[in-house]
């Protein structure tokens, strides 16, 4: 595309490849620079190309569009653009469209090769599949806090040594898909990555654009997909970043009480073409450069309603950014997942654009994770009043196509880890509680995912500060996950969520109202799942023939030494805080 259709395509909101175009290009030893700042007096490069002078970026007439080009140049050097605005003041800003920018609290973006990593995942990218029967159960990953290398001052491994660790972990632990908090570069390590400064650039903290991509492609060949949380909406206040970058609001609403989100940054204004493309250019990004199998958005209910809230209505603007960006990714990463987080009721979030819907794969269903995790915490004897909060996600589970989450958000800020949420404060109670609650989740229909440290049972909340207490690995509540996490991906009826009949309750029984009975069904086989969410033993009666496929209460997970058993004459034993998975032969 030339130098005029490129601009007529970006001003029409039509661009997904900006990066192309605008940022630092290397040509020999020649870096071309050009940036896009309609309200600019004067901007300037400087970097170590130039020994930290300035040279001059000249505007293509009033388009906004501007360029300038500096020799001896090389990959890794430093840079920064010096935005003089037409009030007068002079504010240096890291390069919108940086592939790479030093460790915080540096904010130089850096030069980098042309020529780039080489993949050798050709295999799974042809068979790469986003249909909705295959097993999808994601290990939501915060690098810097997994694991904590001792050979690094802030305690950080590299991308590509990262994988060594975790690659053979999520294989061993029947994880389909490895799902990374934010890794676009941001200053502040407590906003997790949601806050960033650089859209186009993987955070310094560990490594480089090489390295991730190293990551990502023995990720591949090791059989295991990757997903990337992509911040749409908001982006970091500080002043080299996003932040009134030509001196006037450009990539944000210049109206204060829609300017600023509830986390204190700034909110895009996604009316404004130009940012359209350099967000939707963004998503591209990731997914082409990086191979990147999915992007989970976050908080798309502020791209719904306006800040989130259905009684200010619907935001016409966003949710055409939202469709228009969706349909552009489909078209040219048509086996990629689209998960939107998105906690209001707004109709067809997984309907194809041209049906009407906002053309996403999935959508978490937080109603299904607030309601489950309200009746855990529900003392027993009331449990019987509560049945509903466990029924009703069947009622409008056909509406979407839905993923469960149990996210980073359910274990920090005073919310307590997700056994320590169970009932009570006897601690093999809790456990108990917790493993029947988690055959409850992996036998539900939905995709799975779950954040690092809930397969471990651990009891404290996670901080990005520390890492996880590995104590608590191959201890009983880890071999139980680990063994229901190989069952929900070895049984397709735990996984076909979407097929005709591959869901149905069993009728209540008055006698046992704490016990919940549903079968899972496919072409192959059909599961029965039992849970006894009561602190009483019970029986349930089962065909003779049924094959007893996992139990909540087996020694080796920490239940009672006698443990859940088939009984004779087809009864299934449930303790009390217990449940069961067979296979009706």
């Amino acid at each position: 595309m030339d130098r005029q259709a490129f601009k007529q395509a970006f001003f029409d909101g039509k661009v997904f490849d900006a990066y192309r175009w605008f940022g630092a290009h290397l040509e020999g030893d020649t870096a071309v620079f050009r940036t896009f700042a309609p309200n600019a007096a004067r901007i300037t490069v400087t970097g170590a190309c130039n020994g930290w002078n300035e040279t001059d970026l000249t505007q293509d007439g009033r388009s906004g569009f501007w360029e300038g080009r500096c020799t001896g140049a090389a990959a890794g050097q430093f840079y920064k653009y010096r935005i003089y605005s037409r009030d007068g003041t002079v504010t240096e800003h890291c390069d919108p469209y940086g592939r790479a920018m030093e460790l915080r609290p540096g904010c130089c973006s850096i030069l980098t090769a042309p020529e780039g990593y080489a993949f050798s995942d050709e295999d799974w990218m042809q068979a790469r599949t986003a249909a909705p029967d295959a097993p999808l159960n994601i290990y939501e990953l915060h690098p810097g806090s997994w694991r904590r290398s001792p050979a690094d001052e802030n305690g950080w491994y590299r991308y590509d040594e990262l994988a060594d660790l975790l690659i053979p972990y999520l294989t061993e632990n029947g994880f389909t898909h490895v799902e990374f908090l934010p890794l676009s570069e941001h200053p502040f390590d407590g906003s997790w990555g949601y806050q960033n400064t650089g859209f186009f650039a993987p955070t310094a903290r560990y490594g480089t654009p090489d390295q991730l991509k190293a990551l990502i492609d023995l990720l591949h060949q090791a059989g295991i997909g990757a997903i990337l949380d992509f911040v749409p909406v908001h982006f970091a206040v500080d002043s080299y970043g996003l932040a009134r970058y030509d001196g006037t609001p450009l990539y944000e609403y210049p109206h204060v009480d829609v300017g600023e989100s509830e986390w204190g940054s700034c909110n895009f204004i996604h009316s404004r073409r130009e940012v359209r493309c350099f967000l939707q250019s963004a998503a591209n990004y990731w997914l082409t450069e990086f191979h990147f199998d999915g992007l989970r958005m976050d908080a798309v209910s502020r791209l719904i309603y306006w800040q989130g809230n259905p009684a200010r209505g619907v935001n016409g603007d966003t949710l055409a950014f939202l469709q228009n960006m969706n349909a552009g990714l489909r078209a040219r990463h048509p086996t990629a997942l689209l998960i939107a987080e998105d906690s209001t009721a707004y109709p067809g979030v997984t309907r194809p654009v041209e049906q009407g819907g906002l053309g996403f794969d999935y959508k978490w269903d937080l109603g299904w994770m607030h309601d489950t995790l309200e009746y855990m915490q529900t003392p027993p004897d009331e449990r019987p009043q509560h049945r509903g909060k466990l029924q009703f996600s069947m009622q409008y589970f056909p509406n979407e196509r839905y993923l469960l989450p149990l996210s980073h958000d359910e274990v920090v800020h005073g919310k307590a880890a997700i056994v320590q949420k169970m009932w009570g404060a006897d601690l093999t109670g809790k456990y108990a509680q917790a493993r029947a609650f988690y055959l409850y989740m992996f036998a539900h229909p939905g995709k799975k995912l779950n954040f690092m440290g809930n397969e471990l049972g651990l009891r404290t909340e996670w901080s990005e500060a520390a890492e996880l207490d590995w104590a608590y690995e191959n201890g009983p509540f880890h071999e139980f996950f680990r063994a229901l996490c190989q069952a929900y991906c070895a049984h397709p009826a735990l996984h076909d969520d979407y097929a005709p009949d591959s869901f149905a309750w069993l009728p209540d029984d008055p006698d046992t109202p704490c016990v919940f009975a549903f079968e899972r069904r496919c072409a192959d086989e059909t599961l029965l799942a039992v849970c006894n969410f009561a602190d009483t033993p019970c029986t349930f009666a089962v065909p003779e023939d049924t094959e007893l496929l996992l139990h909540t209460d087996w020694p080796q997970f920490g239940g009672d030494p006698a443990g859940g058993e088939l009984l004779a004459e087809g009864a299934l034993s449930l303790p009390a805080f217990s449940a069961a998975l067979l296979r009706l032969t």
